[in-house]
């Protein structure tokens, strides 16, 4: 990701592996007997509302309830800081309390103390879950599996969070024939009910990696068959080789992430990290603690992500096709055949759309994303008369209310719905 590793990660991994090799203590009787063999049930730690994660958040003077309350006013409900002690948690915790905002834990005791931290934390209201690890090998599996195991035994009913490489790192760090068949191993290796990954698509000198969206097909065709949620990512502080974030190279990694079914959407870095390496910069708080451009751009995001939580909370991604004269490398062309019989055509007269179908309950979506983070589109979308419009803000109107042919911003969507037929 982040190759901030230098900074947290390769004493993490330390930590994992010291703890992992280690013996831990018998779980006390009150923990009952936690089925560690089968996987590991996912819970959403926001109950109603939609996760929305804040990585590389407050540290040490910026751990306040009122630093926590501004975190909350950009849209976030979890944050995850590189904690060096369970001490730094315990503050993190009370500050955050009746913020909206809960915490992802990691400290040095999670992995020396394994089952004692997790014990002082479970029953914290304000405890998101536990954090593992940031990009591992295949080869790390194994003990990765090892420290799930002896979180679960103490906690089996949290957050069990674990970050994937993407898919444009070299093959050697993935231990697996494919990109695919590493997020398989580590779904059925690791066991943690869930699948997180970071692919950061917009680059330097307009460079676009189209990988993107190959990297989506195979996170969500392996979670969709394992019957496990992903979470996925947008960049938000600048670095090299990535450019200040802007609106639409935001709005297309969130977007794009949800229409192929994401259950939570992550940003690399909410703050600012503490380092020259890699000339970090422009995150939404900034070195001096103070809001940036970006944090305004986030903030509308998420709020609009919020707003639309009924859509996509709990959404099943039935398919997903492309149109453009050049669709991206894994992805399916638009078809005859491929719409449901309330959309009679989708169309754009630019570099193409991501066109996708979601369920949830008994409502059906077509979302629809500007692919080019450059230009704004026309997209036709022609619908039946019962097809509704789901604006921004949260109305919803029919879509006979707006002509069938709009312009769509770089890297916006449009989202039309309507109820299953019984």
């Amino acid at each position: 990701m982040k190759r901030l590793s230098t900074l947290c990660t390769a004493l993490a991994a330390a930590f994992i592996l010291c703890a992992c090799g280690g013996t831990t203590a018998p779980v006390e009787q009150e923990l009952g007997t936690n089925d560690v063999s089968k996987p590991h049930v996912y819970t959403n730690p926001t109950g109603d509302e939609f996760p929305i994660l804040a990585w590389f958040s407050l540290l040490g003077d910026q751990v306040t309830k009122e630093r926590y309350e501004e975190m909350a006013e950009a849209g976030f409900n979890i944050s995850f800081s590189h904690f060096g002690s369970a001490e730094q948690v315990e503050q993190a915790l009370e500050a955050s309390t009746g913020t909206g905002v809960k915490i992802l834990i990691t400290c040095g005791e999670m992995y020396d103390d394994t089952e004692n931290t997790v014990k002082r934390f479970r029953h914290h209201p304000q405890t998101a879950g536990y954090f593992l690890r940031d990009e591992p090998t295949g080869a790390d599996f194994p003990k990765l599996a090892e420290l799930a195991d002896n979180i679960r035994k103490a906690d089996d009913t949290k957050l069990l969070y674990l970050n994937l490489f993407p898919n444009y790192v070299s093959p050697a760090h993935l231990g697996a024939e494919s990109y695919a068949a590493h997020v398989k191993q580590f779904i059925e290796q690791i066991k943690l009910g869930m699948v997180s990954f970071d692919h950061y698509p917009v680059i330097f000198d307009g460079v676009r990696r189209d990988n993107f969206y190959a990297n989506l097909e195979d996170v969500a065709a392996e979670s969709k068959k394992a019957g496990v949620p992903f979470w996925a990512f947008s960049l938000s502080t600048a670095h090299d080789p990535y450019p200040v974030a802007n609106r639409a190279a935001m709005r297309l990694q969130i977007f794009t992430n949800l229409a192929y079914g994401a259950q939570g959407i992550q940003y690399f870095t909410y703050t600012t990290p503490g380092t020259e390496t890699w000339n970090f910069h422009n995150a939404p708080i900034d070195a001096n603690s103070q809001r940036t451009e970006v944090w305004d751009r986030v903030a509308e995001i998420n709020h609009e992500v919020q707003t639309l939580k009924d859509v996509f909370l709990g959404a099943e991604m039935i398919k997903v096709r492309h149109t453009g004269e050049n669709i991206p490398a894994q992805t399916v062309a638009l078809a005859e055949g491929d719409l449901p019989q309330q959309i009679a055509k989708v169309e754009a007269d630019g570099e193409g759309v991501v066109v996708s179908q979601l369920k949830n309950g008994s409502k059906r979506y077509l979302m629809v994303v500007n692919r080019d983070i450059y230009k704004p589109q026309r997209v036709t979308v022609e619908c039946a008369a019962e097809v509704m419009r789901y604006l921004p803000n949260g109305k919803i109107v029919p879509a006979a209310t707006y002509s069938p042919s709009l312009y769509v911003e770089p890297g916006d969507m449009l989202l039309f719905g309507w109820r299953d037929k019984f």
